[in-house]
């Protein structure tokens, strides 16, 4: 008999009805990462409906997701399959079962920077990200090539009105 518990608190802290699944693999299907996976993702939410929390919340697929929506919007039951693997980052960081700490960390450089300028400033966080790695070097070509064609800019671009975002930032944070 499976332990229904992982998959009611899954279904009470994403909203979604997790249980509607009948496997018909389309989320799996459209995915564009999913050969970087693990675990595929209709894998992931069955393995939900059979109480693996632990297989899930260490897995590597709940990292991968670019979180593109192409799983949810090929789902036929309308799960928002890239809302439950986002609730199950949550649900991992919290628990301190993340797998891929570092995928987080980046995710966290990002908030702070788009707190701090009201956009990302991607120097900034690259930087703070490689830094923190001590790996500064490894993707200087790429780097590079971005900085030559405008894809990145060395200076931020601050918006106007930064007090209002930090009044969002505070209530995102919550």
């Amino acid at each position: 008999m499976n332990d229904l518990s992982f998959l009611h608190e899954m279904e009470t802290v994403s909203g979604e009805k997790i249980s509607t699944c009948y496997q018909c693999y389309k989320c799996t299907v459209g995915c564009p990462v999913v050969t970087d996976m693990d675990v595929y993702p209709h894998r992931i939410i069955r393995h939900i409906i059979l109480g693996d929390k632990e297989k899930v919340l260490r897995s590597k697929t709940i990292w991968t997701c670019l979180q593109c929506l192409t799983c949810s919007v090929r789902c036929p039951n309308n799960i928002d399959i890239a809302h439950v693997l986002d609730t199950l980052r949550k649900i991992a960081v919290k628990e301190h079962k993340e797998g891929e700490r570092d995928t987080w960390r980046f995710d966290e450089l990002f908030l702070e920077s788009v707190g701090k300028h009201g956009r990302l400033h991607e120097i900034e966080a690259i930087l703070k990200y490689k830094l923190e790695k001590k790996d500064l070097f490894s993707d200087t070509k790429m780097g590079m090539g971005m900085l030559m064609k405008g894809r990145m800019g060395i200076l931020p671009h601050n918006i106007r009105d930064r007090e209002r975002l930090q009044e969002i930032m505070k209530k995102v944070r919550k």
